[in-house]
């Protein structure tokens, strides 16, 4: 079983320092803060007997006066510490695997700036928040036994971002059991909100459905046709496949023909072969992160867009535009729900997001991040505790329609689908582009009432 995340701190003086101490509205654990794994935080690490990391979280700007204010915890401050009410954040993220570019630390960065945040309102003082972080590597099984060591042993109350949809789908359940809350920012399959919808679950950022309603929409009423599909083949990939196909039909499309791939493949060539000799006009890429990646840079080499066929990102990030490069991005289509670069507010964003971020912009999962325990934070203040998952989760929909920071006008429905706007977007070419991660041209705004699947079509048992 593992243990606390932190190892105890050496040095003279040390024995006498409280293990625990609060800074403002964060709670922070005492032990080691001399080890960092960046200029950004002050991180303590510990690998469990599973072998998986965990890591406490303490923002740069609090470390020069961590130790003072513990010594003053220690001669009394503490009493105030007890009036507050404790909340346990935990980051299950990609720390080092194909989509880590995608959510990853960026994720946890964006968790940090949502607290920072969230400690800046009235009456934010009553909440002692800690944040702690995990490499989910990508396995459901290595995820699972995160979040029960989390839930039984170290009293984390909700979790951010999870990477992958099959990871999302084998831990709802699990979530639910335990009254916990579970905020998917990162996870793609519409079935969180179908059959597999729970009163516990948050679904942010985006969906398959609505990757598929909008790029595959688009594309084909511009005169796409004849499709193949190059799909991972896992749970998000077979979601965005499905999800497509009515579209093209609507539209007076056919799928001529697809093939699957196993996540992280490093030679496409095979697949590339099949779809050019298919006759297909789109070769839609129904995978994510690093797979995309290196089946658009495969592509350009065996020519296939020189040779008139098109490919079309089910699901494509910024951070994907930005290692591709714009010569060789440029024209893509994709869907995305954020920009950094659509108003004020997103602007102040991303910029201060990339410079937390070596100087990388946020991807549309680390918004999400940002958002969704933004809104989770006001949530439990306005509910009181963070113990009852589904009480904090009906408190967001009770909110009703709100204006978010980065997402605009977003409500949560109650199949756990929050809805907001999503844009069609095109990625410009490398004289178009003024500026660092200045890749998209806008070509429309989905309204959110548009964006997302019907609620009547998802067969959420929760929804009457």
């Amino acid at each position: 079983m593992a243990r606390h995340i932190s190892s105890r701190a050496k040095g003279a003086g040390a024995s006498r320092l409280p293990e625990k101490f609060l800074y403002g509205n964060f709670r922070f654990t005492y032990k080691n803060f001399s080890r960092t794994n960046s200029a950004a935080d002050a991180t303590a690490i510990r690998r469990n007997e599973q072998g998986y990391r965990e890591e406490t979280h303490m923002p740069s700007s609090r470390r020069g006066a961590s130790l003072a204010l513990a010594f003053s915890v220690a001669l009394g401050f503490g009493s105030a510490a007890l009036a507050q009410v404790p909340v346990k954040v935990g980051v299950l993220a990609d720390m080092s695997g194909i989509f880590s570019d995608i959510g990853g630390k960026g994720s946890l960065e964006a968790t940090l700036m949502a607290v920072e945040d969230f400690k800046r309102l009235p009456g934010a003082d009553a909440l002692a928040i800690e944040v702690v972080s995990a490499d989910a590597q990508n396995k459901p099984d290595i995820a699972s036994n995160v979040v029960r060591t989390w839930f039984d042993s170290e009293g984390v109350d909700v979790l951010v971002d999870l990477p992958t949809s099959a990871i999302s789908l084998a831990v709802a359940s699990l979530v639910k059991d335990k009254n916990k809350v579970a905020l998917f920012t990162a996870s793609g399959t519409s079935e969180l909100t179908g059959k597999s919808c729970t009163p516990n679950s948050v679904h942010w950022t985006y969906d398959t459905w609505a990757l598929a309603h909008g790029t595959a929409d688009a594309i084909a009423k511009a005169g796409g046709k004849r499709w193949f599909f190059l799909t991972a083949d896992f749970a998000l990939g077979h979601s965005l496949e499905r999800d497509a196909a009515p579209v093209i039909a609507a539209n007076g499309g056919k799928i001529v023909g697809s093939v699957r791939h196993s996540t992280d493949t490093k030679d496409f060539s095979s697949y590339l072969l099949q779809a050019q000799s298919s006759g297909a006009q789109i070769i839609a890429l129904a995978n994510a992160g690093g797979d995309t990646i290196t089946a658009i840079k495969q592509a350009a080499e065996f020519g296939i867009t020189a040779g008139g066929q098109k490919l079309a990102g089910m699901l494509l990030f910024i951070s994907d535009i930005h290692s591709l490069g714009l010569a060789t991005a440029q024209g893509l289509q994709l869907t995305t729900g954020f920009y950094w670069d659509v108003n004020d507010q997103t602007r102040a964003f991303g910029k201060r997001f990339a410079a937390r971020n070596s100087g990388r912009y946020p991807s549309m999962n680390q918004a999400g991040a940002y958002s969704a325990v933004l809104t989770y934070l006001k949530a439990v203040a306005k509910v009181g505790s963070a113990k009852d998952g589904a009480a904090v989760v009906r408190a967001i929909r009770d909110m009703g329609p709100f204006e978010d920071p980065l997402f605009g006008r977003t409500q949560l429905r109650e199949d756990g689908r929050v809805i907001h706007p999503m844009m069609l977007v095109q990625v410009k070419a490398p004289s178009e582009s003024k500026g660092p991660f200045d890749y998209y041209k806008v070509l429309a705004t989905i309204p959110a009432d548009q964006a997302f699947r019907p609620l009547a079509d998802g067969n959420c048992p929760l929804v009457k």
